[in-house]
């Protein structure tokens, strides 16, 4: 599963990542040697998207335990790195998972055996999106669209967003290598619009997109230029309500009114059983910093000043029933027909 470009390289048990904030205007990368580094690039988004945000933490708590491993060290680096980023759950996923592997250990051994989970977890990781790209290309087939096939997404969930493949764009570059005459509207996804990053990796691998403001999704909608709307996801509830980039609920509610497909593309980690609905997962609010100043190749160019309230809440909660499938690697959860999955469907679909 390595032919995939990546965000993060791994070079003599060294970390160092691809600096997502001078993205798309300049390719430049960090080492990370501590995790207070790892923390910094979560923080700042640095590194963005649910599941690389998460293989990051894994390595940011090895880091840690390379400078003190006892269980007072392990847990306070499990906490400074859990709050960096609340909403994306694979975070406090993975740091569970290294904590699990390497308590039972002593402080010796402990560094050495969390790194080696994290490694494991990117491969989990890139063989997760693959699979999830091959169930989207499903999909994708089965569309009733003639002629040019037009996909819509929102923020950024390709492979910077992860460790490899991404989540909403692994059908798409798989639908790209199958041969599929596909275009993707990349909405600009503001204020940090990572949209631009999916246009970046979209012209990279060769996929035609054309760039929109986020407003202008519901026109293309009602003029017919959408076959389906694929997103990825930071969190979905045990009911299938889903936490994605603030804006993914307005292209939920334009796409139910015009009968147009609306698919979220995530690995199982994404899932919080233990979240009964979207009331109860947490919506991280930004610096509001990030709405008065519009950031370029140039720096930053204020637009408002800094007197005036901003409300930056980084994330919004689309309803289960307006979501139509839930792509995960273990297949699809077909919501179709406004009907949202329960708790108890989701969790014999997990077994």
């Amino acid at each position: 599963m390595n032919d995939t470009p990546s965000p993060l390289r791994i070079a003599d048990d060294v970390l160092h990542i691809l600096d997502q904030t001078r993205l798309p205007f300049a390719e430049h990368e960090l080492r990370v040697d501590t995790a207070a580094q790892a923390a910094h690039a979560i923080a700042t988004m640095q590194v963005r998207g649910a599941p690389l945000i998460g293989a990051i933490g894994a390595f940011g708590l090895a880091l840690a335990l390379r400078e003190a491993a006892d269980d007072a060290a392990l847990d306070a680096a499990r906490r400074m790195l859990a709050a960096t980023r609340p909403t994306a759950v694979n975070l406090a996923w993975a740091l569970d998972r290294v904590s699990r592997a390497v308590q039972p250990l002593a402080p010796s051994a402990r560094a050495d055996a969390a790194w080696h989970e994290a490694l494991t977890i990117c491969d989990e990781d890139r063989a997760a999106n693959r699979a999830i790209g091959e169930h989207t290309l499903t999909l994708i087939r089965a569309l009733p669209a003639t002629g040019r096939i037009d996909l819509m997404t929102h923020c950024n969930a390709g492979w910077l967003a992860t460790t490899g493949w991404g989540t909403a764009l692994s059908g798409i570059y798989l639908a790209r290598q199958a041969g599929l005459d596909i275009h993707v509207w990349v909405s600009e996804t503001r204020p940090r619009n990572q949209g631009l990053l999916t246009s970046w990796e979209l012209a990279r691998a060769g996929v035609p997109h054309t760039v929109i403001a986020d407003n202008a999704a519901g026109q293309l909608m009602r003029e017919g230029k959408v076959d389906a709307v694929v997103i990825g996801a930071d969190r979905i509830a045990a009911n299938g309500d889903t936490a994605n980039k603030v804006g993914s609920y307005l292209k939920a509610l334009a796409a139910r009114a015009h009968a147009r497909p609306f698919w979220v593309a995530a690995p199982w980690s994404t899932i919080d059983l233990a979240c009964a609905d979207g009331d109860a997962i947490p919506i991280e609010e930004r610096s509001g910093d990030e709405v008065r100043i519009v950031r370029g190749a140039e720096g930053g160019v204020s637009v408002l000043d800094g007197s005036r309230q901003v409300a930056n809440p980084a994330f919004d909660v689309t309803p289960a029933a307006l979501v139509s499938a839930i792509v995960t690697e273990r297949g699809v959860i077909d919501t179709a027909a406004g009907q949202a999955p329960s708790s108890t469907e989701l969790k014999v679909f997990s077994r």
